[in-house]
């Protein structure tokens, strides 16, 4: 039988990047915090994040940099809680960090650091932390929330569910928040997983045997592009400009890769007159790495000298290239994404207090909420600001 309740002004619901920092901000506010996960330590996706150095923030961050049904409910957490005030925090505690490519900030050291101090955040706080606590049953009845967690109770007027998104399941990662929002009424975006590879079928399995193989394309889908590295591998595309692509891709949709971002109009006629009797596959190898160059001279099929080549056949090789379409068969599902797409529904919350406008005292933060970032720490950030603005509320 669960002992006893004990009582709190909040329990928050998922030990990651965003229940941590509410839990300490609501903590340091002087309220009574109960932090429960199921796991047995803290912040695990924040350990195996940027290759176990956390791409903790983007200096970059921006609401357009957002996908949700509501591309306004962003802007007000992420207003309020910016790079600048994450960034202070992690320089407060002397974490040494370093700023890579497209504004992407990583620690020099351990992820690990960064778990360590939103620990010590909420021990400054007062947080009372349960890990490798399950929680069996969530009720509501007299303006109280009661969550039993192992053969424990508590209650708290005030709920915050952080659990995140079923991506990554292999580190424990379930649908437990949207089940539970559901149970007190409020509606989901369908989820799917986001920042994706692809995987590949038909006539473009041919691409498999260049696994391992990367460049630097502009990846389109509609109107969406990113110009980021690729990676062909053996089920398909990979890579930060794939990634990127896949949160805005829909099944069935193609998408296009421009081999060759850099070279201008008419630039194989150019090759012709200046190299006559240079090949197709050895005036890609200038520019392309050589397997992906031969394999692409070939799917052409142009062969012969450049000298013998229509230039009309060699403008359409260049249209080819710079818009290569592929239609993926699908991704690697929640098991490789690194998100979660869609989630609660942000017409049913407060965009400054992420409170539940139906359901006094039920809070949604981080990736269980219908807000995905673009791949470098978009997602981080969207986690300190959402848990800042929840902590602050309750």
């Amino acid at each position: 039988m669960p002992q006893s309740d004990t009582h709190y002004d909040v329990i928050v619901l998922g030990a990651g990047g965003a229940g941590l920092l509410c839990a300490a901000t609501a903590g340091q506010r002087g309220r009574r915090v109960l932090l429960i996960d199921h796991a047995p330590e803290a912040g695990r996706k924040i350990v195996i994040s940027g290759g176990g150095r956390c791409n903790f923030t983007n200096i970059h961050t921006a609401p357009d940099r957002y996908i949700s049904a509501n591309p306004h409910f962003a802007k007000s957490a992420l207003g309020r809680y910016t790079p600048s005030d994450f960034l202070a925090l992690i320089e407060r505690h002397r974490i040494a960090w370093h700023e890579k490519t497209l504004g992407q900030l990583f620690c020099d050291g351990s992820a690990r650091q960064v778990v360590a101090m939103l620990l010590d955040e909420c021990a400054a706080g007062g947080v009372d932390i349960r890990l490798d606590h399950p929680i069996t049953a969530v009720d509501h009845a007299d303006a109280l929330y009661r969550v039993t967690h192992g053969a424990r109770t508590a209650t708290a007027p005030a709920l915050v569910i952080a659990t995140g998104g079923p991506s990554i399941p292999k580190m424990g990662a379930t649908g437990f928040a949207y089940d539970l929002a559901r149970r007190f009424g409020l509606k989901v975006v369908e989820p799917r997983p986001a920042l994706v590879p692809f995987t590949l079928g038909g006539e473009d399995v041919l691409f498999r045997s260049l696994s391992g193989v990367s460049t630097e394309v502009i990846a389109h889908s509609g109107k969406t592009a990113f110009r980021e590295a690729t990676l062909l591998t053996h089920r398909g595309l990979s890579g930060p400009a794939i990634l990127q692509i896949s949160s805005y891709w829909r099944h069935g949709e193609a998408i296009a890769l421009d081999f060759l971002p850099d070279r201008p109009d008419g630039w194989l006629i150019d090759a012709k007159r200046h190299k006559p009797r240079a090949t197709l596959a050895q005036s890609l190898r200038a520019h392309l790495p050589d397997r992906l160059a031969d394999a692409l001279g070939e799917r052409l099929a142009l062969h012969g000298d450049l000298a013998n080549l229509p230039d009309r056949k060699l403008a359409e090789a260049e249209r080819r290239l710079a818009r290569w379409s592929f239609t993926p068969n699908g991704t690697e599902g929640y098991a490789k994404a690194e998100v979660t797409s869609g989630g609660i529904a942000t017409d049913g919350l407060s965009s400054r207090t992420m409170e539940a406008r139906k359901m006094p005292g039920l809070y949604a933060i981080g990736e269980a909420v219908d807000v995905t970032g673009w791949l470098g720490g978009y997602n981080f950030q969207w986690a300190w600001a959402s848990g800042w603005a929840a902590g602050q509320a309750v």
